[in-house]
């Protein structure tokens, strides 16, 4: 029923029916009647009048009724004050006009901040790789030693996976998130104090470095399963992963720049200053769930909710119930199998660039942001067809099925053409092509935590990501050993096997449908 019907039905009626016919009356062949109803809108009240013409010989008589204010005073049991606005409130909501920013969907800008946390993520973590060629040369250390400071980043980095989870679940992923960005920010600003100060106080730091990382992941999925609804939970997640693969590319681009301008530590202190930048527009626009927004538009309010999962805060973790859920450890297993690849590929793709293909060392520096940019463009694109595939009535656990044996199956095929290869041109072209179909893995595990486990989502995501931190240390350290006792061939032989492995217990064992509530 429209605002007009209401009001009309709950309004007083004035007396316009026509005259009884008795024999003197002048309206004993009278026309029907002709009703104009008028209603005009105030900001708190409603003026409602009615007025009749009807026809007398030739000419009209205009019969009106009284003006009728309806107002608050209305009896609440007929609900018209809630009608009259919430259609206000609509007529308002669609008039209004705005700046483009204004009118951009709230749960877009907290994906667009988790995508820039993550661009500054990367660019703070592989800045390390570049500067530490000048910084090995000036303090004189050994390959051993770099090796131990490169390690020294996971140290933290893998101890944080579970306990950020737990953080964002129980307080949010605001705090939890502007605390990552903040503290890693401060230790990569630091590390060129604590590289002059000695070895142990550069340990430290980037162990410090790797906490603040460590963290960031869990609480961006915990922002994400609350603002973001299912239907938009794929693309947004590639977004936000795209972030990382293209804060690669940015630290390599840029890094070499600053070290010959301006010297080693300028990348640090310039990569670390941007993160004061991010937080605070992360202050001023992040809240950690819809419910604490007060700007959130009603409409977008109404759309993240209906499409969404309860919001109450979590006090305790069911460890019980989430480690007994078959689906919960395909995605562990999963995800173990798919990093084991990923890493050893993004670690070890220089030496396979310079080893085998021949490429000297500022050429394999090139050809290995390549790979970094195939995957930021294909993680879209696939975000883009698993949304559309659940929009059009396809499961989630389809999907997911679907979007992750690509991940799987794609990087496999690959790396066993890589054999058959004699053009290094091919060969960069194939180890492309083998990244870019493993992106589509973050429509694929990468959002799955969120849809069998909403509330937990930043838990189960901590527990898998040690699993996947934990394949690329083993990972990198068997390929060193298989290196010296065989050849690239076995290297990617077992990669293969795990990727195998991981597409057949993810089909048999996962689902898209929430298990735990």
């Amino acid at each position: 029923m429209n605002a007009r019907a209401i009001l009309y039905s709950f309004s007083p009626k004035p007396d316009i029916s026509p005259p009884r016919k008795t024999p003197s009356s002048d309206f004993s062949h009278q026309s029907p009647f002709r009703i104009r109803v008028r209603v005009r809108i105030h900001e708190r009240h409603c003026v409602f009048s009615v007025s009749a013409r009807r026809k007398v010989g030739k000419e009209w008589a205009v019969v009106k009724s009284e003006r009728y204010k309806v107002s608050d005073s209305v009896p609440k049991s007929v609900k018209l004050e809630k009608a009259f606005n919430d259609v206000v409130k609509g007529q308002e909501d669609s008039e209004r006009v705005g700046p483009w920013w204004e009118e951009f969907p709230k749960r877009w800008v907290i994906v667009v901040l988790c995508f820039s946390a993550f661009l500054l993520c990367n660019m703070d973590r592989v800045n390390m790789s570049i500067a530490i060629l000048p910084m090995s040369s000036e303090f004189n250390w050994n390959p051993a030693t770099v090796g131990l400071i490169q390690s020294s980043f996971f140290w933290g980095y893998l101890l944080t996976q579970i306990a950020g989870g737990i953080w964002a679940d129980t307080v949010g992923g605001k705090k939890v998130l502007g605390f990552a960005v903040v503290w890693w920010s401060i230790a990569t600003v630091l590390t060129p104090v604590a590289a002059k100060l000695g070895l142990p106080f550069l340990l430290v730091v980037r162990a410090f470095m790797g906490i603040g990382e460590g963290v960031a992941m869990p609480a961006m999925n915990n922002m994400l399963s609350k603002w973001v609804p299912v239907s938009e939970r794929s693309r947004s997640l590639a977004l936000v992963y795209s972030g990382m693969y293209l804060g690669s590319v940015t630290g390599l681009a840029f890094s070499p720049f600053l070290i010959h301008q301006f010297g080693w530590p300028s990348v640090f202190y310039s990569f670390g200053s941007l993160g004061t930048v991010w937080f605070t527009v992360w202050l001023n626009q992040a809240y950690s769930s819809p419910l604490e927004d007060p700007q959130l538009r009603p409409q977008e309010k109404k759309l993240i909710f209906t499409d969404s999962v309860s919001k109450e805060p979590v006090k305790v973790i069911p460890w019980g119930q989430i480690l007994s859920k078959a689906p919960v450890w395909a995605l562990i297993v999963s995800h173990f199998c798919h990093n084991w690849g990923t890493f050893i590929l993004l670690t070890w793709m220089p030496t396979y660039y310079n080893q085998v293909l021949k490429f000297n060392l500022t050429e394999s520096g090139l050809f290995c942001v390549f790979p970094w940019l195939t995957m930021a463009f294909s993680a879209n694109v696939g975000g883009w067809i698993a949304d559309t595939l659940v929009s059009k009535g396809f499961s989630v656990t389809s999907v997911r099925k679907i979007m992750q044996t690509i991940g799987f199956l794609g990087p496999a095929f690959f790396l066993t053409q890589l054999s058959h290869i004699d053009s290094p041109a091919m060969a960069v072209l194939c180890m492309a092509c083998s990244q870019g179909t493993d992106a589509f893995s973050q429509s694929g595990l990468y959002s799955n935590h969120q849809d069998i486990a909403p509330r937990y989502s930043g838990v189960l995501l901590g527990l898998s990501n040690t699993a996947g931190v934990l394949a690329g240390v083993f990972g990198t350290a068997a390929t060193g050993y298989i290196l010296q006792h065989g050849s690239w061939d076995n290297v990617f032989e077992v990669s293969v096997g795990l990727y195998l492995v991981g597409t057949v217990v993810w089909n048999l064992f996962s689902t898209g449908e929430k298990i735990i509530d």
